[in-house]
């Protein structure tokens, strides 16, 4: 329903942040990390996801779309709510969790508070399942048009392997890793600076 929330920041709270938009509050379950950027009193954007149940209607704000896009990708793991999302997201990137997933790191996801060895596997096992939907014809699908995936043990193929598990299309990962020197740079740098130029 909403996209984002752009307003001013009204108060700070553990894991949650009051956007003041026209008078109203809205009350917006969010990380560490998007707290981090917030200052009460300042303008402020939240990119936000709403999850609607029987008892209760939450709202939850992330000052990236990376973020957003990565909460996403939890929840629609098995056994993961957006407690545990948040959870995740406020441990680690989102550069950080792609990695995590591709190479099969566990430990860096049971680093969350709550997060347990058998969620941690879930996670890593869908969301690699998930990526290797995406490239079982030997591509990503963008807009109809099947793009080639590099080697998988290249810094290019693991980099666009993490950004794929981020929800992002074979063209946005393209575009975001031309310039970037693949050869020089550690594979979390090159995450960090395609992420970044993804939400400019």
């Amino acid at each position: 329903m909403f996209y984002y929330l752009s307003g001013t920041v009204a108060e700070i709270e553990a894991n949650l942040a009051v956007i003041d938009c026209g008078g109203v509050g809205y009350a917006c379950s969010t990380t560490n990390y998007t707290l981090s950027q917030l200052k009460k009193g300042e303008r402020a954007k939240l990119y936000t996801y709403m999850n609607v149940r029987e008892d209760a209607v939450d709202l939850f704000g992330f000052a990236s779309q990376s973020e957003l896009h990565s909460f996403k990708m939890l929840i629609g793991v098995s056994g993961v709510g957006p407690k545990a999302a948040l959870s995740i997201l406020s441990s680690t990137t989102p550069g950080n969790l792609a990695m995590s997933v591709v190479m099969g790191d566990e430990k860096a996801l049971m680093a969350a508070p709550g997060i347990g060895k058998k969620i941690a596997q879930r996670i890593i096992l869908e969301l690699k399942d998930k990526l290797a939907k995406e490239q079982q014809s030997g591509g990503f699908e963008a807009g109809g048009v099947s793009i080639p995936v590099p080697q998988q043990n290249s810094k290019t193929g693991e980099a666009s392997a993490a950004l794929a598990v981020l929800g992002y299309g074979s063209q946005d990962i393209a575009a975001a890793l031309r310039g970037i020197d693949m050869e020089n740079l550690p594979l979390e740098e090159i995450i960090r600076q395609a992420l970044k130029k993804m939400v400019r």
